[in-house]
């Protein structure tokens, strides 16, 4: 289990392809427990339809977020907002507003159309909002946006699957908003093998790191990991000892 004081946020499904993604509300629930157990601090997931699908739905949402709260009581959830599940922002904002069972917070994409109506409907409804910057452009919607006193954290998500692309991106995002004034916590992670090399860069800086099975499905050494535990606690290692722990 980690013991240094980095925040530590497990991502755990997601569109990812891996026999161990968790969708249905107890599958993700237990995978909660698995990663809060290896020292996770919060959860960010998706929850799944009947069918097997991303949903934004009220009934889904609630089911999935009671089971996860009934796991892993006090740990702060995490729901995705975005419009990957849903592409028209109307529709997406509208499914929202009807959310019965609300997360501590959201993930929302700076860059998305339609996002400022989302993040605006959350805050009103008492959800802290973590900042999605995903390019260099999106951090400068979100400083020019002036959201930013309104919002949890900022998630620097460069997309790049080369490890060197995505820590320099990360560092300009980073940079872009540390230069505009803004000191929210920032949360840092990449997607693929790159994650490990963002993860890397964040701990060095003090930032908060993400992992899970929506960012990387394989281990510092290039081997599929079994499951979301196993990131967690390969992450956890790294904060602990350092890369070579």
């Amino acid at each position: 289990m980690a013991k240094k004081s980095l925040f530590l946020q497990v991502a755990l499904n997601g569109d990812s392809v891996h026999p161990a993604t968790p969708k249905t509300p107890d599958q993700i629930a237990a995978d909660a427990r698995a990663v809060v157990a290896e020292g996770a601090h919060s959860l960010h997931l998706h929850p799944f339809d009947k069918e097997g699908r991303e949903t934004l739905q009220a009934a889904d949402c609630a089911d999935t977020i009671k089971a996860v709260r009934a796991a892993c009581p006090g740990i702060p959830i995490s729901l995705s907002t975005s419009a990957a599940i849903e592409a028209d922002p109307k529709r997406r904002l509208d499914l929202i507003a009807g959310w019965s069972e609300l997360p501590d917070l959201v993930t929302a994409n700076q860059g998305e159309d339609g996002i400022r109506e989302v993040c605006d409907l959350l805050i009103s409804r008492g959800v802290g909002i973590e900042a999605g910057l995903l390019t260099a452009e999106d951090a400068r919607i979100f400083v020019a946006s002036g959201i930013a006193e309104k919002c949890e954290r900022v998630m620097v998500e460069p997309l790049d699957l080369n490890p060197f692309d995505a820590v320099r991106h990360a560092e300009t995002i980073e940079s872009i908003v540390i230069d505009a004034g803004i000191d929210l916590e920032q949360v840092h992670h990449g997607y693929g093998i790159a994650c490990w090399n963002v993860n890397r860069r964040a701990i060095a800086r003090g930032h908060g790191i993400r992992t899970g099975l929506e960012d990387v499905m394989v281990l510092p050494n290039g081997k599929q990991a079994k499951g979301n535990a196993e990131l967690t606690a390969a992450l956890a290692s790294i904060i602990h000892y350092g890369p070579l722990g």
